[in-house]
């Protein structure tokens, strides 16, 4: 699974950080990122939670892209 961040739509709400630290974390300017774009298998589970609960719809697995 690879995820990516689209620093146009967060708004740092911070959701993500919550749901699964290891995947993401934010900026100095408060807004989220992905640690690294390929997530490890047993954090899969918590950034799909992550990608569902963003309430800006700002996080996208970008697997099927690559």
């Amino acid at each position: 699974m690879k995820v990516t961040v689209d620093d146009q739509r967060c708004r740092g709400h911070g959701v993500c950080t919550t749901l699964c630290a290891e995947v993401f974390s934010l900026t100095d300017d408060g807004y989220a990122e992905a640690i690294s774009t390929d997530v490890p298998t047993e954090f899969e589970d918590a950034t799909r939670e992550a990608i569902q609960c963003c309430p800006e719809q700002a996080i996208s697995d970008v697997t099927k892209e690559t």
